[in-house]
């Protein structure tokens, strides 16, 4: 396979980047991206903080491949964008809407990798909140929220 006829990964222009921004506004109410998206395959989307360009990014693309660049940040998903654990705390000033709080029980339960069988009047990616602390995203339907938490970042059982 040439290298042309594979894409690494692709730096979101900025009609891209708007579109992403539009929808985190409408399901979080975020007003801004601090930082370059860029899309690895056709759903996962990261965001790069440092210090090189956009363009920058390119030249050393065209010089060697780069696996990934920047911390693994959301999701497209359905028309909607799933946050990630990092991308709920970049934008945790942010996030005004679609939060939901929930009892200790069910923060334990959340970090223990469970899905959660409350109505919480979303159906929708929903941020969940435990005593101030945004835990991170969730799908909403109409009992339940489903939970996205890694197996590796989980919390393990104690015997």
């Amino acid at each position: 396979m040439r290298r042309d006829d594979y894409q690494y990964f692709k730096v979101l222009n900025k009609d891209q980047t708007e579109n992403v921004l539009n929808q985190l506004r409408e399901q979080f109410g975020v007003e801004k991206i601090p930082g370059i998206l860029i899309m690895k395959g056709a759903e996962r989307i990261f965001l790069y903080q440092g210090t090189l360009t956009e363009k920058d990014i390119r030249k050393l693309e065209e010089i060697i491949p780069i696996e990934r660049i920047g911390v693994y940040f959301a999701k497209e998903q359905n028309d909607e964008i799933r946050l990630s654990i990092e991308g709920v705390h970049l934008l945790r000033d942010q996030i005004k809407k679609g939060i939901f709080d929930i009892t200790e029980e069910q923060m334990h339960e959340w970090m223990y990798g469970s899905e959660l069988l409350i109505n919480t009047g979303y159906r929708q990616f929903i941020i969940l909140r435990y005593n101030g602390n945004l835990l991170g995203c969730g799908k909403a339907s109409e009992q339940k929220v489903s939970n996205f938490i890694p197996k590796s970042r989980r919390l393990k059982f104690k015997n």
